[in-house]
């Protein structure tokens, strides 16, 4: 009954982690591909070519649902893997939805009209491709009016992340809001569009100041999933086995994995 979790590297880690304590019943198989990681500077071609293969991956691991804990192949590929490559029997679900309907106070699978939200000024933290594909203005208007979306692309932010650099990570947020700002000097509230950036949410929010909102993922995630797997319980797949796979280097993974979540985790070979 396994539910597959992919993540071009380490920030869907933190969704992981998320939704393994809400649902600690469900063996959930992560899937890293630290190899072509970060996919945030990719086309969209490529990001489609590589998540395609990844989700692949995770069904021959039992996992009829794979939620895309990367908001760049949620971006970029899940629309047209959703339109014509997915079959009828499997799932694959991206994290943007959960965080638009926190955003406008919406429930899970509410299709009425949009209508006007209480937010009107937000602004938007993602990798350039992200920020390129206009996915999350794009899910936004099906659901609200009126809302002006000011995106920064944050180059840089998720490399240092991944290699431990977080004074260079600091820094490099408190450059990007300071980017924003100048484009959007009074933002009501701050969307994380990376699933890296809820490690630096404290850093975020210094910069944004306390009369800012800031919506970060992995909870958001792991509600929608419970509420998803009642509502779907036929969803759980074959597979029985938590395990974290990766395209990279197992070992040296493990080790920056280690360190992302301040806990042991162990990687096998993909």
């Amino acid at each position: 009954m396994a539910v597959g979790i992919f993540d071009s590297g380490l920030g869907g880690l933190t969704v992981l982690d998320a939704v393994s304590r809400r649902l600690p019943d469900v063996p959930f198989v992560y899937l890293g591909d630290n190899k072509n990681a970060p996919y945030g500077v990719r086309d969209a071609e490529d990001v489609y070519n590589l998540t395609t293969a990844a989700v692949s991956r995770l069904w021959e691991e039992g996992c009829d649902l794979v939620i895309l804990a990367c908001n760049t192949a949620s971006a970029a590929a899940l629309r047209r893997m959703q339109e014509s490559w997915i079959p009828p029997e499997k799932r694959v679900l991206g994290v943007f939805v959960p965080l638009i309907e926190a955003l406008t106070e919406r429930q899970w699978g509410d299709n009425s009209p949009p209508r006007e939200v209480a937010v009107k000024h937000v602004a938007l933290f993602a990798t350039p491709a992200t920020v390129r594909s206009r996915a999350f203005q794009r899910e936004l208007a099906f659901r609200a009016i009126g809302v002006d979306v000011e995106a920064q692309a944050c180059g840089g932010l998720v490399d240092a992340i991944e290699e431990g650099d977080m004074i260079l990570a600091e820094a490099l947020v408190r450059s990007h809001v300071d980017a924003l700002k100048r484009k959007m000097p009074e933002p009501q509230a701050a969307i994380l569009g990376c699933t890296h950036y809820p490690l630096m949410q404290d850093v975020f929010q210094a910069a944004l100041g306390p009369d800012v909102t800031v919506y970060s993922q992995a909870d958001l995630v792991a509600a929608s999933l419970a509420d998803y797997l009642e509502r779907h319980p036929g969803m759980l797949g074959r597979g029985e086995n938590a395990i974290c796979l990766t395209s990279g280097n197992p070992r040296k993974v493990s080790d920056q994995a280690t360190h992302f979540l301040r806990r042991q985790v162990e990687f096998q070979s993909a």
